[in-house]
């Protein structure tokens, strides 16, 4: 997957079910995995704060650090509200101003610790268009001249091997993508 051995990659991690796989797939192919866990999209904040304890669970399970920038749904609902898509059904564009959101905020960070590479674990679930993350995610790898990793984690039973290692962890598994909108669709 990469030339050099222990190459640095900031891995979005939306929810840490999706995170299982990748970071354990990443850290056996030699990358050095750091988590980023965005997370002003989910509501509410005990919600939040649920996803959060699992994703501290899922790094000290796989020894990796998280990056966990302070909790601010106002600035993404208000990004949202801007561009007028509160409207917009569960997997519209409200979903790829989401992911374009939060593959920013990713890209923003990889930058500040000098790290040329990141990737998402988004592409696990199979409730996501995955040539919109990968395309989003080229966009912002471009953008701010970093490498993408367009790792499509469902593939090879990528979905149940994350059931499987949340079970094993004891992971909190949410029943709805994370937005204030998902919940009433």
């Amino acid at each position: 997957m990469h030339e050099e051995k222990n190459k640095n990659l900031l891995l979005h991690i939306c929810c840490a079910p999706d995170g299982t796989v990748p970071v354990h797939d990443l850290k056996i192919q030699g990358w050095n995995v750091r988590g980023f866990f965005y997370g002003n999209n989910i509501h509410p904040e005990s919600e939040y704060l649920k996803r959060l304890s699992a994703i501290k669970i899922l790094a000290e399970k796989n020894d990796i650090d998280i990056i966990t920038p302070k909790y601010n749904p106002d600035e993404w609902l208000n990004k949202i509200k801007i561009s007028g898509l509160e409207s917009e059904p569960e997997g519209g564009r409200r979903c790829e101003k989401c992911f374009n959101l939060q593959f920013e905020a990713v890209a923003q960070q990889a930058i500040n610790l000098n790290f040329k590479y990141f990737c998402t674990t988004l592409t696990i679930s199979p409730h996501k268009n995955v040539n919109l993350i990968l395309s989003i995610g080229d966009e912002i790898s471009q953008k701010y001249n970093l490498n993408w990793l367009g790792v499509i984690w469902r593939k090879n039973n990528g979905f149940l091997r994350s059931i499987k290692f949340s079970k094993e962890f004891n992971l909190y598994r949410q029943n709805y993508c994370g937005c204030v909108y998902s919940i009433r669709d």
